[in-house]
């Protein structure tokens, strides 16, 4: 067995590299660069035919005909499927309410809702015939916002509703209405010095990822299928697609394909369902991948909102009341809203000590886009509207901004409006401290050595509208408040089989979870978590599949604390047996493997104080050990559906922004410098992903601030630019430097101290490039995007 007599001592030399606080490479890294990753829509099947999905013309409207006879009957065509051929009874789905038509029936709802589907031997045979379907439309009035929605004899998005929602809300498209109330706002209100109001709203923005939605189903020989796919959650989609095609779940078998983004957007179904069915229909593989435009139709979007905030302030700055009202806009189908609004009211007030609050938020059906998850759910739009509030009273009560947030920011004991304790660390003052203490980009640092301007520096960028005429800089600060994991008394737990054997005489661990792995690292984390607590340099990562037990969402910030956890405890528990293998093989050589602590570290059996007594592969030999493990984090609860009360989230992410912004005032057009940001991140598992997780946050909030909308006609709730044309992205030319201060403190309650990062960022950027702009301008500026036309008049 190679174990000697006299144990020897571990070194730095042979630890084992790539654990938790390293910033080791992504297995997936140099794949992705140099474009050989396999994406989702790189799939291929021998055999294999091409779907295509028809869809609605107009947002509203009656279908008194479909006509397929002709789609059928071109060369190519194996099958065209319309609502009265699905399988089976169950024909809706959902994330929670099950209200989603799989194929529209009797009536659509929204502009691009799928209407019928087409198999074809050729992507393009197939788009022809879905063209040749002859759809009969009788247009009806459309509802498109809150007074349209709820006005007398309005409409009804979805009649006969016997969701859990309808017994609490005030009329049937409403989705879901949480109201949050603590002390007397109104009493609070006669004792403030200062009261600030505003109305704000935030546009709809897309997720935007590059991937486009697309899979491969594949008929298997016991009746079931085999997917293929790009998506957010394995599980989830499982427990929507098996019911519709009349399958248990055990036949319909899941294998996460290449992800190219998703921010939420992937939480929803889009093509499963329907390449599935035409897979089944056809008895051959089908491969769906939307264009796309067809991919703006395909996914929820993020909620566009109306707020209304009203703040109280005494004359030494300290916050009195705050009242608010938050309308989103679910539009068709209600998807993720109403754990959306659950997130709007809740974190309503902010990262902000208020004991007097009236906080009430609610989601519409309209016929407008459906929307969704979507990075920062919920909270995004609420802070956006509350750190406006922030400068407003700053500037009434002729108090710096920074130091008045400051004055009013939470910490750790702090009593939110939902009677829930803050009970691990909020460095909210600390992190504007850091934020404000950092080094300002220098001014006019468009001008070179030279007597020419170096326009990308400047708005406009290279179409060289200026030189620095009219350019006024600005700088604004915000900080934010997000939740992390899921919550509201949600189950959320995560699934991890590991698996320790010896290969080629070397200790092997193989990891296997459910989790989505979107670009976020998860799969590097998971390789470190496995190092650190096994002490194995090789790490398998198992391809993710319905195979093992759920790993819930990538969303909500929560794979690396709930999947991170279940592999640190599954990990965990094969190590025990390890070791107990250990003291039965081995334990009479040395009486350590009786009495001291015992680890795993370098390929080696080693004590606490670094002593070896074995080998792993020498521990294992031929025997392999498998465990797989729920884990959960604590629990939570529901909100008290008439105050908002209750221990509704398990943690909590701050991040906190400064923007330096130069603004062309003759032409409205807006150069962001700097979004520096500071953010607590708990433990920083892996440091470089972390700065790349803000990084890209911070961007994506960016975008909202100046530039993403999605355009929805008003009277015809049909949307106007479905192209990355129309639709305005980021590029590496309007993105700034982003210099990131990490803070570490320890959140006691989760694995490694950690807390989940990916969202926070999202939800300061924006109101700290707002308040940029408005510092610029002198203009008030109480919606985004921000856009030339409202910096001009014109």
């Amino acid at each position: 067995m190679g174990v000697t007599g006299s144990p020897t001592n571990i070194n730095q030399g042979t630890r084992t590299k790539g654990g938790i606080g390293e910033s080791t490479l992504r297995p997936d890294g140099i794949l992705k660069v140099t474009g050989e990753f396999a994406y989702s829509s790189d799939m291929w099947h021998e055999d294999m035919l091409w779907g295509h999905t028809l869809r609605s013309t107009v947002a509203h409207a009656e279908i008194v005909s479909i006509d397929v006879s002709e789609a059928l009957a071109t060369s190519g065509v194996y099958a065209v499927l319309t609502y009265d051929d699905l399988p089976a009874e169950m024909k809706n789905y959902g994330l929670e309410i099950q209200d989603t038509p799989v194929l529209a029936h009797g009536r659509v709802r929204h502009h691009g809702e799928p209407v019928a589907l087409v198999a074809a031997d050729h992507p393009e045979t197939a788009r022809r015939a879905a063209a040749k379907i002859r759809i009969d439309y009788r247009e009806l009035p459309v509802v498109t916002d809150e007074a349209s929605a709820t006005a007398p004899g309005a409409p009804l998005i979805h009649e006969g509703r016997d969701d859990h929602h309808i017994g609490h809300v005030p009329h049937p498209n409403i989705v879901h209405r949480q109201p949050i109330v603590r002390g007397d706002a109104a009493a609070a209100e006669a004792r403030a010095d200062v009261i600030v109001k505003g109305d704000y709203y935030f546009g709809m923005q897309d997720q935007a990822f590059l991937g486009p939605e697309s899979g491969l189903a594949v008929p298997a020989e016991d009746g079931g299928v085999d997917l293929y796919v790009a998506t957010q959650w394995l599980h989830s989609d499982l427990r929507q697609i098996a019911p519709v095609l009349g399958l248990p779940e055990d036949k319909v078998r899941m294998t996460l394909s290449g992800v190219g983004g998703a921010f939420g957007g992937r939480e929803d179904l889009s093509m499963q369902i329907h390449a599935c069915l035409l897979a089944l229909r056809t008895g051959k593989p089908v491969k769906i991948v939307y264009n796309r435009f067809e991919s703006f139709f395909g996914h929820v979007h993020r909620h566009p909102a109306r707020l209304h905030y009203e703040h109280g302030a005494t004359r030494d700055g300290k916050l009195t009341h705050m009242k608010c009202r938050i309308v989103l806009d679910g539009g068709a189908y209600a998807s993720a809203s109403p754990a959306v609004v659950g997130n709007a009211s809740s974190l309503a007030v902010g990262p902000y000590v208020i004991e007097d609050v009236d906080i009430e938020a609610i989601a519409l059906y309209t016929n407008n886009p459906p929307c969704g998850a979507m990075r920062g759910f919920g909270a995004v739009q609420a802070c956006f509207a509350y750190e406006a509030q922030m400068d407003k009273l700053a500037a009434e009560l002729d108090m710096d901004p920074v130091e008045f947030r400051q004055l009013n920011a939470m910490e750790q004991g702090t009593l939110l409006p939902t009677g829930q304790v803050v009970d691990s660390p909020a460095p909210v003052a600390e992190l504007l401290r850091r934020v404000k203490a950092m080094p300002m980009p220098p001014e006019r640092q468009w001008e070179s050595a030279g007597e020419h301007a170096d326009v990308r520096a400047l708005p406009g960028g290279l179409s060289n509208t200026t030189h620095g005429e009219g350019v006024v800089r600005g700088v604004g600060y915000a900080v934010g408040l997000k939740n992390v994991g899921f919550s509201e008394g949600f189950d959320d737990y995560s699934t991890a089989r590991v698996r320790m054997e010896v290969i080629g005489g070397e200790p092997v661990a193989t990891v296997h979870t459910a989790m989505a792995e979107v670009g976020q690292g998860g799969v590097t984390v998971h390789a470190q978590i496995a190092r650190t607590e096994l002490g194995v340099s090789q790490v398998t990562i198992h391809p993710a599949d319905t195979q093992v037990g759920s790993a819930g969402s990538t969303s909500a910030s929560r794979q690396t604390y709930v999947t991170g956890g279940a592999v640190k405890n599954s990990c965990e528990a094969v190590r025990e047996q390890v070791l107990e293998l250990g003291r039965r093989k081995l334990g009479t050589y040395h009486p350590a493997w009786a009495t001291a602590e015992l680890l795993l570290e370098g390929g080696k059996v080693v004590t606490d104080g670094g002593e070896v007594l074995a080998d792993i592969a020498d521990v294992l030999e031929d025997e392999a050990i498998d465990i797989e493990l729920e884990w959960r984090h604590r629990p939570t609860e529901a909100f008290d559906l008439r105050t908002g009360q209750g221990n509704g989230h398990v943690q909590y992410s701050f991040a906190a922004h400064r923007a330096v912004v130069e603004v062309d005032t003759e032409l409205g057009l807006v150069k962001v410098i700097e979004l520096a940001c500071a953010q607590d991140v708990g433990k920083a598992l892996n440091p470089l992903s972390v700065v790349g997780q803000i990084q890209g946050g911070t961007i994506q909030g960016m975008g909202i601030a100046v530039m993403e909308e999605i355009i929805v006609d008003p009277v015809t709730a049909k949307v106007r630019n479905p192209s990355f044309t129309d639709y305005l992205l980021p590029t590496i030319l309007d993105t700034p430097t982003i210099p990131v201060d990490v803070l570490e403190l320890a959140d006691d309650h989760a694995p490694y101290g950690l807390r989940g990062i990916g969202e926070a960022p999202t939800l300061s950027s924006t109101p700290a490039v707002l308040a940029a702009i408005r510092n610029a301008t002198g203009l008030e500026l109480d919606r985004t995007p921000v856009r030339p036309e409202h910096l001009t008049g014109v």
